[in-house]
C-alpha cells in the first residue's frame, strides 16, 4: 500500500508553535539574566568524618519532665465514664473558678495606700502625689460618631437674640482646655475611666477618677510644671524645653470598676468610692487609709453597685444602687447586716440620684426603659416587697442611663433612643409623702436629640448637673461622640461645646465641679481633659 501523506500544517497551528518557541526563548533568557545578578549560593562542603574515637560523655543534667497543657485520656486508659476521669475535670473546673474568683473578690479590711500603688512611671508618685491635698477646706444629629465635628459653633453664640443666653454661651464656651499637659501626657487611670468626680474645693482643681479594673487616680491641676534635666542646656539651638510628667497618684482600691465618687458635705478629707466589686469604701486624705464601710455582711454574696450619692443633711447616710435592680440605705455608724436594701425592679439600676435639696426624693434610671421617682419617707409593703413609695414615672423608647436631679428640681435623662431628656418639678420640696405626681406632669419639658450610641468601648454617656452653681444658673455636662463635652441649660438651650487640640478620644465621663465654672472629662484611655 502507498504510504499515507501526513496532513498538511495549519496556519493556526503553525502559529501556535511559534509563540510557543519564542516563550521558551524570552523564559531562558530571564534566567540567564537572574544568574548573573544572583549568583548560585556555593555548594556546601562536605561533612568531616566522625572520628573512630567516642568522645566523652558528658554527666546527664537531671531535667523536669514537661507537663502537657492536655492530656489524652484514651490514651491514659480512662474511658469516658470513669470516676477518675470525672473526678479530674472536677478539680480543673474547681480551680479555673477559684482564680477568676480571686482575681473579683473585693478586700474587706483596710489598705494602706502605700500597699496598692498602681505600677508604673506615670503614677511612681504614689502617696507623696497627695501631699498638696492635706488641709483642703470645703469650700438632631447624623447616627454614629463624626470625631472633630461640631454641632454647636461660635456662630450659634453670635446669633443668639437673648442677651441672658448670649452673655452665658460667651462664658461658657470661654472655658480652655487646659495648657500646663497636653492631655496625653495626663494619663489619670492606667484603664477605661468609668467615674469621675471634683474634690468641692474652691482652692484648685483635683480631679478624682475611677477605672474599670478598680484603679483610682488623682491629679491636682493647680501643681507648676518642673523642667527637666536633658544635659543640652549649652546647646544654642535647642529652643525646646523638656518639662517632666504631671504628678498623679493611683491606687488599687478595689477589685472591679469603680462606678461613682461622693465627697463628705462635712469632712474634707473623705472620699466616697463605690464599685462592682459590691463594697463601698472611705479614702482618708490626711491618714492615707481606704476603709471599706460597706459590702454584703456575706463574702460570697455578690451586690455589684452602680451609683452612690450622700443626703447633704446626713452624712452617716449612704444611698446606692445595683445591677440587681436594688436601692440601699446604709448608716456608717451601723452594721452591713443592718443596711436596708429594697427591690425596686427586675432590671439594673443603671444611674441614679438624691434631690440635692430635697434628699428623700429619689429619681432612678433603668434597663426597664423607665425613670422613675420615689419617696424615702414612705416605706411600704412588708418583708421583701418592702420599697420607697413611687410617685411616678416615664417610659422611653429604648434603656434610660441616668436619672440626675438639679437643686431647681429638674431632672436630666440620657438613653439609648438618643435623646437627652429634661423634666422640671419646682414644686418638689412641697409634696406630702407619697404625693402621686400626674402622668401629665412626669412628661419631659425638653428632648434633646443627642447620639449616645457609645458601643462597647466607651463608657456610657451621662447627664451631670453643676451641683450648687455659683452665679445660681442650672447646667449639666455630657459627653459628645464627636469628641466633645457639651454643656446644656435647664431650658435645653446649648451652652457651650468644650473641645480643644489633642483630645484623641471621646470624653464620654464628664463632670462639672460643684459650685466652678470647671469641668473635666474622662476618656477610654484613661487621659484627662480639663476646661477652666
Amino acid at each position: 500500500m502507498p504510504p499515507k501523506k501526513e496532513p498538511a500544517m495549519s496556519a493556526f497551528e503553525r502559529k501556535r508553535l511559534e509563540n510557543i518557541a519564542n516563550n521558551n526563548a524570552i523564559l531562558s533568557g530571564i534566567s540567564t539574566t537572574a544568574d548573573k545578578i544572583i549568583p548560585k549560593p556555593a555548594l556546601p562542603k562536605p561533612k568531616p568524618k566522625r572520628s573512630s574515637t567516642p568522645r566523652a560523655k558528658a554527666a546527664p543534667v537531671a531535667k523536669e519532665p514537661a507537663r502537657a497543657t492536655r492530656q489524652s485520656s484514651r490514651l491514659a486508659g480512662l474511658g469516658a465514664d470513669s470516676d477518675v476521669l470525672k473526678r479530674k475535670f472536677e478539680v480543673e473546673a474547681e480551680e479555673e473558678s477559684a482564680k477568676a474568683k480571686a482575681k473579683r473578690l473585693r478586700v474587706s479590711g483596710d489598705l494602706k495606700l502605700d500597699d496598692i500603688k498602681v505600677e508604673g512611671r506615670k503614677w511612681e508618685s504614689g502617696l507623696d502625689g497627695l501631699a498638696s491635698l492635706k488641709g483642703l477646706g470645703l469650700g438632631l444629629q447624623a447616627r454614629g460618631a463624626q470625631p472633630g465635628v461640631r454641632t454647636f459653633t461660635d456662630d450659634d453664640v453670635k446669633e443668639t437674640t437673648d442677651k441672658d443666653l448670649k452673655d452665658l454661651r460667651l462664658r461658657m464656651s470661654s472655658l480652655e482646655l487646659y495648657e500646663k499637659w497636653p492631655v496625653n501626657d495626663i494619663k489619670i487611670t492606667p484603664q477605661r475611666v468609668y467615674s469621675l468626680g471634683f474634690h468641692p474645693t474652691e482652692d484648685k482643681p483635683i480631679i478624682f477618677a475611677g477605672d474599670k479594673e478598680g484603679s483610682m487616680g488623682v491629679f491636682d491641676a493647680s501643681q507648676d510644671r518642673i523642667k527637666e534635666e536633658t544635659g543640652d542646656d549649652d546647646d544654642p539651638d535647642d529652643d525646646e524645653i523638656a518639662y517632666a510628667d504631671p504628678i498623679i497618684s493611683a491606687f488599687h482600691t478595689h477589685s472591679r470598676t469603680i462606678t461613682a465618687f461622693h465627697f463628705s458635705p462635712t469632712d474634707a478629707n473623705a472620699v466616697y468610692s463605690a464599685s462592682y466589686d459590691s463594697s463601698i469604701r472611705k479614702l482618708d486624705l490626711a491618714k492615707g487609709i481606704s476603709t471599706q464601710v460597706f459590702a454584703p455582711h456575706d463574702a460570697d454574696t455578690e451586690l455589684p453597685i452602680s451609683a452612690l450619692d450622700m443626703p447633704a443633711t446626713d452624712p452617716n447616710v449612704l444611698i446606692f444602687s445595683t445591677l440587681h435592680g436594688s436601692l440601699g440605705r446604709h448608716d456608717i455608724r451601723t452594721e452591713a447586716i443592718d443596711a436596708e436594701i429594697w427591690g425596686l425592679t427586675d432590671h439594673k439600676i443603671g444611674g441614679f440620684s438624691l434631690h440635692p435639696r430635697h434628699p428623700h426624693l429619689v429619681a432612678t434610671a433603668s434597663l426597664d426603659r423607665t425613670l422613675k421617682i420615689w419617696d424615702l419617707r414612705k416605706i411600704t409593703g412588708k418583708g421583701d416587697l418592702r420599697h420607697p413609695a413611687l410617685l411616678g414615672e416615664h417610659e422611653s423608647r429604648l434603656s434610660v442611663s441616668h436619672a440626675s436631679w438639679s437643686s431647681a428640681g429638674h431632672i436630666a435623662t440620657s438613653s439609648y433612643d438618643d435623646k437627652v431628656k429634661i423634666y422640671a418639678f419646682p414644686d418638689a420640696g412641697k409634696w406630702a409623702a407619697g404625693h402621686d405626681i400626674p402622668d401629665a406632669e412626669m412628661q419631659p419639658v425638653v428632648q434633646i436629640p443627642h447620639n449616645n450610641q457609645t458601643g462597647r468601648w466607651v463608657t456610657i454617656l451621662k447627664p451631670q448637673w453643676q451641683r450648687n452653681p455659683r452665679d445660681g444658673l442650672q447646667k449639666f455636662a455630657i459627653g459628645n461622640m464627636n469628641r466633645f463635652v457639651d454643656v446644656y441649660g435647664a431650658n435645653g438651650e446649648q451652652l457651650a461645646q468644650l473641645g480643644g487640640d489633642g483630645i484623641t478620644a471621646v470624653p464620654a465621663v464628664a463632670h462639672f465641679h460643684p459650685t466652678m465654672d470647671w469641668v473635666a472629662g474622662g476618656t477610654a484611655s484613661g487621659k484627662l481633659c480639663l476646661w477652666q
